[in-house]
C-alpha cells in the first residue's frame, strides 16, 4: 500500500492518503497533549507503543462483534484503516469517577460509579470540546436521528462491556476511556480512532497506580514505562 498526501494531522496521529480511495495509512506520533492541548510535551516511542496496543485492543473487540475501522498494524507506528466520516462527538465512558466529572458534579474521586456512564463531547478545540446532551447532538446535526444517537451509547456500553472484564483479568481497572466513531463509505457505524493509554484511565488494580496519560497530565513521570507496562501486560 502506497503512502501518499497527508490528508489530515491531529493531536495524536497523521492520517494519509493511499493508491486505495477507501483506505487511509494512520500514523501515531510521540506527542503528548493535555487540557485542550495547552499542555505539551513529547514522548519517544509513544507512538509506537499506542500503535500496538490500540491494534491489540481493536482486533479484541472485532472478535467480539465491535466493528472498527483497522484494517491492520502495518508497521511499528502505523495502521492500514478504513476512511470513514468521523462523527464530530467524543464519547465517554466512565466506571469510576475521576478527572473532570469529579469537578463538575462534585463526586468522591475514585467513586465507583452504580452503572456504566456515558457521555458526550463536542469535538471542537476552538470551544474546548465542550460537554453535549441528546439535543445538542440533533441541534448541531451531528447525527442523523435519535436512533444513531442510540446506536452510538449501545457500542460505547458494549465496548465497556468486553473490555471492563478484560482488563480486570490483566490486573487493571478500566477506569474511563474515550472513543470516536465514524461512517464507512457504506455507512456503516464504525469504532475509529484509537483506545490506548492516550484516551483511557488505566489504574492497577492493587496499588491503583496510574498507568495512562494521567501520568503526563499530572507531572507523575514515567509515561513511556507505564504504557509499556500495559503492553506487557495485554500481551500476558
Amino acid at each position: 500500500m502506497t503512502k501518499k498526501d497527508l490528508m489530515y494531522e491531529g493531536k495524536g496521529k497523521k492520517l494519509f492518503k493511499t493508491d486505495d480511495e477507501n483506505l487511509l495509512i494512520s500514523e501515531f506520533k510521540d506527542d503528548l497533549t493535555a487540557f485542550n492541548a495547552e499542555k505539551k510535551g513529547n514522548e519517544s516511542g509513544k507512538g509506537a507503543l499506542n500503535c500496538k496496543i490500540s491494534t491489540e485492543i481493536f482486533h479484541l473487540l472485532e472478535k467480539n462483534g465491535i466493528k472498527t475501522h483497522l484494517v491492520d498494524r502495518i508497521s511499528d507506528t502505523e495502521q492500514l484503516v478504513k476512511k470513514c466520516k468521523i462523527i464530530p462527538i467524543e464519547v465517554i465512558v466512565r466506571n469510576v469517577a475521576t478527572g473532570s466529572i469529579v469537578k463538575r458534579l462534585g463526586l468522591e474521586d475514585g467513586k465507583i460509579l452504580p452503572f456504566a456512564l456515558v457521555e458526550f463531547c463536542l469535538k471542537d478545540d476552538a470551544l474546548g470540546d465542550p460537554f453535549i446532551n441528546d439535543d445538542h447532538c440533533l441541534i448541531l446535526n451531528l447525527v442523523q436521528d435519535e436512533t444513531q444517537i442510540q446506536e452510538i451509547k449501545n457500542i460505547a456500553k458494549k465496548i465497556n462491556s468486553i473490555l471492563t472484564p478484560f482488563f480486570d483479568s490483566k490486573n487493571l481497572r478500566l477506569i474511563d476511556f474515550k472513543i470516536e466513531l465514524g461512517l464507512t463509505k457504506d455507512n456503516e457505524l464504525v469504532l475509529a480512532d484509537e483506545i490506548s493509554p492516550d484516551s483511557c484511565r488505566f489504574w492497577d488494580k492493587f496499588s491503583n497506580e496510574k498507568l495512562d496519560k494521567d501520568r503526563f497530565r499530572q507531572d507523575l513521570g514515567n509515561v513511556k514505562v507505564a504504557y509499556e507496562e500495559v503492553l506487557k501486560r495485554i500481551l500476558n
